[in-house]
């Protein structure tokens, strides 16, 4: 591929170690970059807490940078490169939407079809069926179900400096669920819930008879080339930290759709340039390579809406509008606590792999899909895709703007003191990125 990739920071102040060079995508010799990117990148090395293991991968038209800092054990001092693994949190839904995407495309699930149909008969939650709960209310959040699956905090209370989620199985999920409750009308309102994404991947792993790992990997992530993404762990996995102190891997046996991915710069850089366009990234020549290609369009179109502060949900994935003005970088409404509600910390003290309850944020205009103005043409004139997530030693964030062709992935071994401000300064960036890209006049 046309391109080239960078190696930032190679003379920078110690701890700044250069990555390897990027992918097979993107295999031209390594230069110094501009020194405008340079500035621009810096910030979200300082805004990581000190010492953390960083990773940052930029995709500015046919320019690919990978850049690292710090390292990623820091008993060992091992450097961050480029094929170091990050536990990717929440970022975990946009592959499991994607999946879903692909299967639709198959005809193997159907975005309508309730939930009943891949559960087994006495499993389904508890609400009237008039409107049962589908695949797409789980994949946007519209389901009504809470935050988190009913027994988990009793689960979690032995380990709970260690691995609290790690007892917790698909049995203790199935037998949950028919005690879980149900809010509002399935499709009325947008609630963020990790259950309801967590869910999606058993289904969807029900419908497939395969586990959600094995599906992931033969539906995705090997046609996308991504070697190093797997919810197991990997050749070299980067150390988690939270206060200074090393936490285990996050583990949620339950629901790996919702949190459980690990993945590298490499392998976010192949998976960014996939979203960003359909040929960017070779498929093997197989008759459902289509299936892919259309997910991949699929993920981004927005299916509900907040009532406030201009963010739609897509299949996985966040939306907003771009503005018109480049002086217009980030409207007052984009405030930390709206970007962030994929990666904040639990009402219990400790971080956990999703957000604050979205009660007083807004809701879905309507149905799913019945968003205003969101067909394609003017509504992915100018936009911005993005997720972002924590476990109790990772943050990340990722996004793209498939006109500006660009996108930034994050990823740091660290949950920073300030993580609001981490993502925020990622989301900042990305909108920087964009907006340096678009034409005069747009």
């Amino acid at each position: 591929m046309n391109g080239s990739t960078h190696d930032l920071f190679a003379g920078a102040a110690p701890g700044a170690v250069a990555a390897d060079a990027a992918t097979d995508a993107a295999t031209d010799a390594a230069t110094e970059p501009g020194p405008e990117l340079d500035r621009l990148l810096r910030p979200l090395f300082r805004a990581a807490a000190p010492g953390g293991g960083v990773a940052v991968v930029v995709i500015r038209g046919g320019e690919r940078t990978v850049a690292c800092r710090g390292h990623s054990d820091r008993s060992s001092e091992r450097p961050v490169r480029a094929d170091t693994r990050f536990e990717l949190g929440s970022v975990t839904k946009t592959f499991t939407g994607l999946l879903l995407a692909e299967m639709a495309a198959r005809g193997e699930v159907g975005y309508d079809d309730p939930i009943d149909r891949y559960l087994p008969a006495d499993a389904a939650p508890g609400y009237p069926h008039e409107r049962p709960i589908t695949l797409l209310h789980l994949a946007t959040h519209t389901s009504g179900l809470p935050r988190l699956p009913v027994g988990l905090l009793p689960a979690m209370a032995p380990r709970w400096f260690t691995s609290p989620y790690a007892t917790f199985g698909p049995a203790h999920l199935l037998r949950a669920l028919p005690r879980t409750p149900v809010r509002g009308t399935p499709g009325a309102q947008v609630r963020y819930s990790n259950l309801g994404c967590g869910l999606l991947g058993l289904l969807l792993a029900n419908a497939a008879g395969q586990r959600y790992d094995d599906l992931l990997e033969a539906r995705v992530c090997g046609p996308l080339g991504l070697v190093d993404t797997s919810c197991g762990p990997g050749r070299e996995d980067a150390a988690g930290y939270r206060r200074g102190r090393r936490v285990p891997s996050f583990r949620l046996p339950a629901l790996p759709g919702a949190s459980a991915l690990r993945s590298t710069a490499d392998d976010m850089l192949r998976y960014l340039q996939a979203h960003l366009a359909l040929d960017a990234v070779p498929l093997p020549e197989r008759a459902d390579a289509a299936a892919l290609r259309t997910a991949l369009g699929e993920v981004r179109r927005p299916r509900a809406g907040r009532r406030r502060g201009g963010t739609r949900i897509c299949l996985g994935w966040n939306h907003r509008s771009v503005p018109a003005a480049p002086e217009a970088h980030r409207p007052a409404a984009e405030s930390a606590a709206e970007l962030l509600a994929e990666s904040v910390d639990d009402p219990m003290g400790g971080p956990v792999d999703g957000p604050v309850d979205d009660d007083t944020r807004g809701g879905a205009s309507g149905d799913t899909g019945a968003v205003t103005g969101t067909g394609v043409g003017r509504e992915f004139a100018d936009e911005v895709v993005y997720h972002a997530g924590a476990t109790r030693g990772f943050t990340t964030f990722v996004g793209f703007s498939p006109r500006a062709q660009v996108g930034l992935a994050v990823m740091a071994g660290t949950l920073p003191l300030r993580s609001r401000g981490f993502v925020q300064n990622a989301y900042d960036t990305l909108r920087t990125l964009v907006a340096e890209r678009r034409a005069p006049g747009d």
